[in-house]
């Protein structure tokens, strides 16, 4: 006969079990009592046993612990506090409210889930989330690991994993459409484009329901667990089968040779504003979790545009975003991370900016996550801007200026060639300061938040109406155009031209220096139909649609063409270390215009050429720019060293096969001039003797 709860142990923190039972630990400094709750079953709306923990026997400090004899993996459970309920004082203990375990690392939630009742006291259990235990040793790896590949081989691909395979037409099993079984069936299509690693939109458990009325929240910015993967995305109903799957998923990923990055939120949480359900850290000790008012700790600083703002460099929610990310590379092997509003992290209690956000270096500094990668995005939605200032070392950050700039460029605006050499050339003017390797800058020129790629040159108006906001929703600023048509058209010439702006902007974010990203569909100009905040469109306006895939064959095999080429030069073997300055100093760079030596920085320039040649030296490469809308001869400059002649490799005005060809086997260029057709991109390349 199994015997009653023991005294349990404080470490480690979550639902742990043995052979004998499990041991269950969290962490509350403001709850006078504190209870476990173990369900029969989710849908289930009493708990079928609650263990009261006595102050005495199963507290140590602050943390709250008992072992359960019998108790194994699948138990579903949750917790409940007793206390002061003041918010005013920044206390909100709700005895009605049923808590998930914030390490919990399986989330279970019930078909009645109603995100409403977890805002009234007095609630269903049977309506609300709860976390299941379970046994992470049972996996097969199969010897797997992170790869570890170098950000200098690095091509990012950011995908949704849903609305990657969810579409009727993509081909896949209907019972494992939009999961991550379904996205294992696509991998030899992203082995074929030739990236290297996805980074995968949020897919830490979120709160799908915390949208509009009548929608849904489809990007998944809106966590509720951070050690979770989130249940819905699995073929299975199972939550221990929703980890089993993301690991196979992983496994088979890291098979193919392309690595796994989460987009992570640890700037705010589902929970939202002081109107938002309890579900979670409110319910467990609101002050610690979250960054509160100093006027008013009733109402939440809401530094991101959502409600609440995680206090992350409060000591204990600091161990739980370190001890997620362990997770996630101990137990999970993902290979990185992308932080979304990154500079919440730099945030103190009040607010304020931090020198040195304990947080921050504490990530940067642990061994776990030694081989990582780390991505900033480096800014806030109350104005906190530190793209190129952000603190660590190992950091790289999204580049919000490339992506403008590029744009700009590409749409012919003035004044943007005196741009292009810093965006070109990794950002020095950001990042030359920095010892990390030339790789500090995440070029991109679209990304899930905004307009796609084909948007960009389709539409010059946002059109956000199925948002229900009346399009006041979503950047203005997309600097888009529609080369004479508005959305979709029939007509040749603009349909060509369109085209040809699409490989531009593909080609100078993968040849440029930086680490490059481009994202899901854009190799197929998926099209949101000028929607450019579609976060709660879980539809055709968000899914990728495969049949682009054949109607744009050619432009996706541009883009393998352009990453094979990319993965090819130099600048991808630079020694491990180099900073930047360093290599640019080394390096030959020598900026023209349509004379050798002779660039054009003026307001009205539209061109720019330039020829580097790396201080590793196997080659040359020169590229010319042209967002003139008419044809223009460049000057070629010499080849050094005894190069071999110049040949072609890149024209983003030729028609496939000849618009990128492999290094080496591209026609030679006899000419003095190369001819850049209007609105083009030209790669030339020298192979030295």
């Amino acid at each position: 006969m199994t015997g009653g709860p023991t005294a349990g142990s404080a470490h480690p923190l979550g639902a742990h079990p043995g052979a004998a039972g499990t041991n269950f630990s969290v962490w509350s400094r403001t709850a006078a009592q504190v209870d476990l709750l173990l369900f029969d079953g989710v849908e289930d709306s009493r708990p079928a046993r609650r263990i009261a923990l006595d102050p005495e026997r199963n507290r140590t400090a602050n943390f709250w612990h008992v072992f359960v004899p019998g108790v194994g993996s699948g138990q579903v459970y949750a917790w409940r506090t007793h206390g002061v309920f003041d918010p005013a004082a920044g206390l909100r203990h709700d005895p009605s409210a049923v808590l998930l375990d914030p390490y919990g690392v399986a989330v279970a939630v019930p078909a009645q889930y109603d995100r409403e009742a977890g805002t009234r006291r007095g609630r269903d259990p049977g309506s609300a989330m709860k976390s299941v235990v379970a046994d992470l040793d049972l996996f097969d790896w199969e010897g797997d690991a992170p790869l570890q590949r170098r950000f200098a081989r690095t091509v990012i691909y950011e995908l949704h994993v849903r609305g990657f395979t969810v579409h009727p037409n993509s081909g896949v099993d209907r019972r494992l459409a939009g999961t991550y079984a379904g996205l294992i069936e696509k991998i030899p299509y992203l082995k074929s484009l030739g990236i290297t690693a996805v980074e995968l939109m949020p897919v830490l458990a979120f709160d799908a329901h915390d949208a509009p009325a009548g929608l849904v929240n489809y990007w998944g910015y809106s966590p509720v667990s951070f050690f979770a993967p989130h249940p819905a995305y699995a073929s299975t109903p199972d939550p221990i089968g929703a980890l089993d799957e993301f690991r196979t998923m992983v496994k088979e990923l890291h098979r193919a040779g392309i690595e796994v990055i989460l987009d992570v939120v640890f700037n705010h949480t589902a929970e939202g504003n002081e109107q938002g359900p309890t579900f979670c850290w409110r319910g467990l000790d609101n002050r610690a979790y979250y960054l509160l008012d100093p006027q008013n700790q009733a109402q939440y600083s809401n530094y991101t545009g959502c409600g609440n703002t995680f206090n992350a460099n409060h000591s204990v929610a600091r161990r739980m975003a370190v001890d997620a990310l362990r997770h996630w590379v101990g137990n999970m092997h993902v290979d990185g991370f992308r932080f979304d509003l990154a500079s919440i992290m730099s945030r103190d209690a009040d607010g304020s900016l931090l020198a040195n956000p304990p947080v921050i270096w504490e990530i940067e500094s642990d061994p776990v996550l030694a081989g990582t990668k780390l991505i900033a995005e480096a800014w806030d939605a109350a104005g906190l801007y530190q793209l190129g200032s952000f603190v660590g070392e190992r950091w790289r950050e999204w580049n919000g200026q490339f992506r403008d700039e590029i744009r700009r460029f590409v749409r012919g605006d003035s004044g943007t060639v005196g741009l292009l050499p810093n965006r070109l050339l990794a950002s020095p003017d950001l990042f030359g300061g920095r010892p990390a390797e030339i790789e500090h800058s995440v070029n991109f020129v679209a990304c899930h938040d905004g307009a796609t790629l084909n948007d960009l040159v389709t539409y010059a108006f946002k059109h956000n109406e199925a948002n229900l906001e009346d399009n006041r929703d979503g950047s203005n600023a997309d600097h888009s155009a529609n080369y004479g048509i508005e959305g979709p058209t029939a007509d040749p010439d603009i349909e060509t031209l369109r085209n040809r702006q699409v490989k531009n902007l593909l080609a100078i974010t993968l040849i440029a220096m930086g680490v490059p990203m481009i994202g899901m569909g854009d190799e197929v100009r998926r099209t949101q139909m000028g929607n450019n905040n579609a976060y709660c469109q879980d539809n055709e306006i968000s899914w990728f649609d495969w049949d682009r895939a054949q109607e744009y064959a050619d432009l996706r095999r541009f883009v393998s063409g352009v990453i094979d080429v990319r993965l090819s030069l130099d600048m991808t073997r630079v020694p491990q270390g180099l900073p930047l300055k360093e290599f640019l100093s080394r390096s030959l760079v020598e900026f023209h215009g349509v004379r050798l030596y002779q660039p054009d920085w003026s307001e009205d320039s539209h061109t720019l050429a330039l020829t580097v040649r790396s201080v590793v030296g196997t080659r040359m490469v020169h590229a010319i720019l042209n967002s003139y809308d008419e044809d223009l001869d460049f000057d070629l400059p010499p080849t050094v060293d005894d190069a071999k002649p110049w040949r072609r490799v890149v024209d983003t005005a030729l028609a496939a096969p000849e618009d990128v060809v492999p290094l080496g086997s591209g026609p030679v260029v006899s000419e003095p001039t190369y001819r850049a057709t209007a609105q083009s991109v030209v790669l030339l390349e020298a192979a030295l003797r």
